[in-house]
């Protein structure tokens, strides 16, 4: 018997090293997939170009190189746009700010939803539903819709758009956290964190979060894969970064007029945007698959 209870007594440890094997394991089972391999690649790839690009740009993206709307020539590789500038120095330019606005907004939306969500489901009672409703006021409006009223009325600036697209996401965020933390608030690590005195604070972020780090995950995926698609859509309609600087939604805007003529000034950054979302989605499709149990061991 007292052999039993030596063997015993080492297997109750503090839970953190089970979850970062756990989150290991998880992250080498996803990655194990084809579609989590061809995701990453695409990710890097489209990563590099966002960042890396204007450094290899031939021409600044302001520069007039040749007649608008020419084709392929030794000063243009994939022609002029519109106002004579070289497309592929735009493209090579224009990424940084789509994607470095998507992230910003996606730490901003992520962020505050956990936050809420952690809340919710720890508190519980009247804050819990306090913050619930006013999560459900921001989710009737369309992400869209709630991002071009405000961009409208205050102007087009940049922390503006992070700001509202962040805020947009972060309801939803929100709902899912509070979901998935909902199955952990009750149980007995929990109950003994707080019978031993731990704060509010330490309890929710050192003993809760932990247990909700795979819906927060894919849930992150998400946000970054429409965040990419909503600031894309605000340049689009000009209400992002302004001429004469680059920018992939906008450059769809600038050309979409001549696309029979010209259609590389299209082609490129809704090629470039679809690649992202796609390899977003792959890896964020992956890992849940993983989380939920039918894409382990999958080649």
């Amino acid at each position: 018997m007292s052999a039993a209870t030596v063997t015993a007594e080492p297997l109750a440890p503090a839970p953190q090293p089970v979850r970062r094997g756990r989150a290991a394991t998880l992250a080498r089972a996803t990655f194990k997939q084809t579609r989590a391999k061809i995701g990453l690649v695409i990710f890097v790839v489209m990563v590099v170009i966002a960042l890396a690009g204007p450094l290899f740009a031939p021409h600044s993206p302001t520069e007039f190189v040749a007649a608008p709307n020419s084709g392929s020539s030794a000063h243009a590789l994939f022609g002029a746009d519109s106002l004579g500038r070289d497309i592929w120095s735009r493209f090579l330019d224009g990424g940084r700010s789509v994607l470095g606005l998507a992230a910003a907004a996606t730490i901003i939306g992520v962020g505050l939803g956990l936050v809420i969500g952690l809340s919710a489901a720890y508190l519980g009672g009247l804050v819990d539903e306090v913050l619930m409703r006013i999560a459900d006021v921001f989710m009737a409006f369309p992400q869209i819709v709630l991002a071009l009223l405000l961009v409208s009325a205050l102007g087009p600036k940049l922390w503006l758009i992070v700001l509202t697209v962040g805020i947009s996401h972060a309801p939803r965020v929100a709902r899912v956290i509070r979901g998935a933390a909902q199955q952990v608030v009750e149980r007995d690590f929990i109950k003994a964190a707080e019978a031993v005195g731990e704060s509010r604070r330490r309890v929710i972020f050192g003993e809760l979060l932990p247990n909700v780090t795979s819906p927060l995950m894919v849930e992150t995926g998400l946000r970054l894969t429409y965040s990419i698609g909503l600031i894309a859509g605000i340049s689009f309609l000009g209400l992002g970064i302004q001429p004469p600087n680059a920018d992939w939604g906008r450059m769809i805007n600038e050309n979409r007029l001549t696309l029979i003529v010209q259609p590389w000034g299209v082609m490129l950054p809704v090629l470039a945007i679809a690649l992202l979302t796609v390899s977003t989605g792959l890896l964020t499709d992956s890992y849940a698959r993983v989380v939920i149990g039918i894409g382990r061991g999958e080649e």
